[in-house]
C-alpha cells in the first residue's frame, strides 16, 4: 500500500539506478539512454523484436542455406590464412556434412586452445554457402558438449544502440525481469479470462521469452497483455481527468429556445439529422449540473459552426455568456465574420478579443465583457489573460484541438465558476487516435453534409501540364471565379527543389494580371496576412497564392478552384483539409492536385483515395493506415502519448475496450479504494502516470 505522495516500495527495484543491475557500469547505462531506457522498469518494456533458433540439430546436410543453426562437431584441421591478414579456417564435421568454421584477426594459438583437433565441440551461428562448401563466419557461440545446456533453444533478439550488445542487453532485461514484483490484477478478471491473457508478472516474462516468430506478433497474448495495460494505464489518466472536470461543480445552463428559434427561422437551409442530434446532446450535457466536457468532431463543411452557435446560445438565453476561441486571429476573425450574421439574426451582441486590442479599446471591451454587456465573445489564446474576467461565463468553445492539451481544458473552464467546455476539431480523426487524444471527452460526430452541397471534382494533373492550368485559371477569372493557389514551401529550399510560394506569385501576376493576385505566407507579419485575406475575401484579388496556412477555417463562397501544386508531399488529411476550402458556394468546385511525375506507390495510393472519396472519416483511416500515428497529428503538437509496446495503428480494439474499462472502474470506485482501485494505483505508478495520481488525490 502506498500514500497518495509516494511510489509504493514494491515497485522501488524497478525505479533504481540502471546501475545497480549486475553487468552495467555508468558509461554502459549511458549507451542505455539512447534506446529510451533510464532505469530497470524501462528494459521490461524493451520488448526482442526477432527470436533466433539455437536448437541443437543433427547436421546442416538437409538445412536450407543460409540460415541460424547449432550443431555438435568434431574439430579437424586448423588451416592458416593463404594471404597477411587473411581468415584462419578451422574444417569441422557434424552428423551428416563437413564444412568450415571461419575466423579473421585470429589468434592462432587461442583458436587452438578454444577447439583442439579430435574434441567435440557445439557451433551455434549463421551458416551461409561459400564457392559450394558452407561456412559458419565467427560462430555466435562455441561451447563444450556439457556446457551446451547453457544455450537458450530460443535466443531473443533485442534493439541496439552504439556501446551495446545482444548478450549485454538479454543480461540486462534478465536483470530487470528477475526483479519484476508480483502485482495484484488490475484488469478486469472477465476480459483476462475471455482473452486467455496471463497476469501482468507473467506477461513480462513471456514476451521476453518468445519460442517462435509467432511469440512476437501483436496477437501473442503475452504482448496483447502488456499493450492493453499500457492503454488502460493511459485511459484511466483521461478518465480521471474527465471525472474531474465533471465532478467539478457544474452550472445547470437550460436555453428557452427563443434565440435559437430566430437563427433557424433566418436560416436559408434546414439543419441536418446529425446537426440536431450534437444539438441535442450538448443541450442535455449543459443542463446537467455537472461540467461538459465534449468534442465536437465533423468533416469539412459539416455545420459545426451553426452547432457551436446554437450551443453558445442556450448559455446566452440561461441568462449566462459564451466564448469561442480559435488558435489564430485570422480564424478568430473568420469565426467572428461566419457568427455575425446568426448573432444578428439572434438580436445578441458579439465581440471579439484578440492580442492587437489595445489600450483604451480593450480596456471598454473588458469591462463590457465584465459587466455582462457582451453576450457572446470570439477570440485568440489572448483570452487566457488573468485581466479577462466575464460576468457568467457558462460556454467555453474551442477551435481546432489538437493545439490544446488537456491541461489547457481545465485552464479554459476555470475563467468560469465551471464552465462547460465543447471543443471543435474539422479533422476526422481515426477512432483509435481520438481516444489516445481525446479520451477524457464525451464525443459528437457530425457525419452528414448539409443539403445542397456539391461534391469537389478532384483531379490529377501532372507539373508538365503547367500552362493548361494557367490558362484555366483566366478563363475562371473573367467569369468572376475565384481559386487558391497552394505552394508547399515558403522559399526556395537548397535541398528540395520545390516552387517557392514568392516565385510562383510572380508568374502568375506576370500572366494573369498585376492586382489580381494576392500571396499570404506563414512569415508574413499578421497585419499583413490580414489584409491580404480580407483583399481576397472581398474579391479585390482574385487569386491567392497560398502556402499551408489556409488549410484551417478560412470561407470564402466564391472561390471554387483550388490548386495544389507538389500535391504529392502533403498528407492525405492536409489535403482533404485544403480541397474543404472551396466547394463552399453554389458553383461546381474544381480541385487539381499537381504532381511531380513519377509518383512513388504510397503517393499515387494517397492521390487516388483523395479522387475517390470525400469521406474524412475514410481519408483518415488511411491515412493512419500509410503513415502512422504521429505523422498523421504531427507529433510535435499532437498531444499523442508516446507508447513503449501498445501500437495505436493495429491496436484500435483494445484502446476503445481500455477506456470502457477505465470509465467502468471509475463509475464503481471513483477513488480508486477497492483491491481493484489500489492495483489501478499501482499500474499507474508503474506507467509513470504520476499526473493521475495526482487527479485522483486532489479529486
Amino acid at each position: 500500500m502506498t500514500n497518495a505522495t509516494g511510489r509504493p516500495p514494491i515497485l522501488f527495484p524497478l525505479f533504481a539506478g540502471l546501475e545497480t543491475l549486475e553487468g552495467i557500469g555508468e558509461k554502459t547505462a549511458r549507451h542505455l539512454l539512447q534506446l529510451g531506457v533510464e532505469r530497470p522498469r524501462d528494459l521490461l518494456f524493451t520488448l526482442p523484436y526477432a527470436v533466433v533458433d539455437r536448437r541443437l540439430r543433427p547436421s546442416l546436410r538437409d538445412m536450407a542455406l543460409p540460415t541460424v543453426a547449432t550443431v555438435e562437431v568434431t574439430v579437424g584441421a586448423h588451416l592458416a590464412p593463404s594471404r597477411k591478414g587473411g581468415p584462419t579456417r578451422v574444417m569441422v564435421r557434424d552428423a551428416g556434412l563437413e564444412f568450415q568454421l571461419v575466423f579473421f584477426h585470429a589468434r592462432g594459438d587461442s583458436l587452438q586452445k578454444q577447439m583442439p583437433v579430435g574434441q567435440r565441440r557445439v557451433v551455434s551461428g549463421k551458416v551461409e554457402l561459400f564457392d559450394g562448401m558452407a561456412q559458419m563466419v565467427h560462430p555466435d557461440h562455441i561451447l563444450r558438449p556439457e556446457e551446451a545446456a547453457r544455450l537458450p533453444e530460443w535466443e531473443p533478439v533485442y534493439p541496439l544502440t552504439a556501446g551495446i550488445t545482444q548478450r549485454l542487453m538479454a543480461k540486462a532485461a534478465q536483470g530487470a525481469i528477475v526483479r519484476a514484483p508480483l502485482l495484484a490484477e488490475w484488469a478486469d478478471p472477465a476480459l483476462v479470462a475471455r482473452e486467455g491473457w496471463p497476469c501482468w508478472h507473467e506477461a513480462v516474462r513471456a514476451a521476453h521469452a518468445p519460442r517462435s516468430m509467432d511469440d512476437l506478433g501483436q496477437s501473442a497474448p503475452a504482448r496483447r497483455r502488456l499493450a492493453y495495460d499500457e492503454l488502460f494505464a493511459h485511459q484511466l489518466t483521461l478518465a480521471l481527468a474527465r471525472l474531474r472536470l465533471r465532478r467539478g461543480k457544474g452550472q445547470a445552463t437550460r436555453g428557452t429556445g427563443v434565440l435559437q428559434a430566430r437563427v433557424l427561422e433566418a436560416l436559408p437551409y434546414a439543419p441536418t439529422g446529425a446537426q440536431l442530434r450534437a444539438g441535442a446532446e450538448i443541450a442535455a450535457d449543459m443542463a446537467s449540473d455537472r461540467r461538459m466536457n465534449r468534442l465536437l468532431q465533423g468533416d469539412v463543411g459539416a455545420g459545426k459552426t451553426l452547432v457551436a452557435f446554437l450551443a453558445l446560445l442556450i448559455a446566452v438565453e440561461a441568462g449566462g455568456q459564451g466564448v469561442m476561441m480559435a488558435p489564430t486571429e485570422i480564424l478568430a476573425r473568420q469565426h467572428l465574420e461566419s457568427l455575425r450574421p446568426l448573432a444578428e439574426a439572434a438580436r445578441v451582441p458579439l465581440e471579439i478579443l484578440t492580442g492587437r486590442d489595445k489600450g483604451a479599446e480593450r480596456a471598454a471591451k473588458l469591462a463590457a465583457l465584465r459587466e455582462g454587456q457582451i453576450k457572446v465573445l470570439v477570440g485568440t489564446h489572448a483570452l487566457f489573460q488573468k485581466d479577462v474576467e466575464f460576468q457568467d461565463l457558462r460556454l467555453a468553445v474551442v477551435d481546432e484541438q489538437h493545439r490544446f492539451g488537456v491541461e489547457q481544458r481545465m485552464e479554459l473552464g476555470s475563467k468560469g465558476t465551471a464552465a462547460d467546455v465543447l471543443v471543435m476539431t474539422a479533422t476526422p480523426i481515426p477512432r483509435s487516435l481520438a481516444l489516445a487524444q481525446f479520451g477524457d471527452m464525451d464525443v459528437s460526430v457530425l457525419d452528414e453534409k448539409p443539403a445542397g452541397r456539391k461534391p469537389v471534382r478532384t483531379a490529377l494533373v501532372s507539373s508538365g501540364r503547367l500552362d493548361e492550368v494557367v490558362a484555366h485559371l483566366r478563363q475562371a477569372i473573367s467569369e468572376g471565379r475565384q481559386a487558391y493557389w497552394v505552394c508547399p514551401l515558403v522559399a526556395e529550399s537548397e535541398v528540395v527543389d520545390l516552387t517557392a510560394a514568392e516565385d510562383r506569385f510572380r508568374v502568375l501576376r506576370a500572366q494573369l494580371g498585376e492586382g489580381l493576385v494576392g500571396l499570404v505566407h506563414g512569415q508574413m507579419p499578421p497585419a499583413e496576412k490580414d489584409a491580404a485575406m480580407a483583399d481576397f475575401v472581398a474579391g479585390r484579388t482574385r487569386i491567392l497564392v497560398a502556402t499551408t496556412v489556409i488549410e484551417v477555417g478560412v470561407n470564402v463562397p466564391d472561390a471554387s478552384i483550388m490548386v495544389i501544386e507538389r500535391a504529392e508531399i502533403f498528407g492525405l488529411a492536409q489535403l482533404h483539409q485544403l480541397r474543404g476550402r472551396v466547394g463552399r458556394g453554389a458553383a461546381q468546385s474544381t480541385c487539381l492536385l499537381m504532381y511531380h511525375p513519377p509518383l512513388s506507390p504510397t503517393a499515387e495510393r494517397r492521390l487516388q483515395v483523395l479522387r475517390e472519396t470525400e469521406d474524412g472519416f475514410r481519408i483518415s483511416e488511411e491515412d493512419l493506415a500509410m503513415r502512422g500515428a504521429g505523422d498523421l497529428i504531427g507529433t510535435a503538437q499532437s498531444g499523442l502519448p508516446r507508447f513503449r509496446i501498445a501500437d495505436l495503428e493495429r491496436q484500435a480494439d483494445l484502446m476503445a475496450v481500455a477506456q470502457s474499462d477505465a470509465r467502468k472502474l471509475l463509475m464503481d470506485d471513483p477513488t480508486l479504494a477497492s483491491p481493484r482501485g489500489q492495483a489501478a494505483r499501482q499500474l499507474l505508478w508503474l506507467m509513470e502516470q504520476d499526473r493521475a495520481i495526482r487527479l485522483i488525490d486532489v479529486g
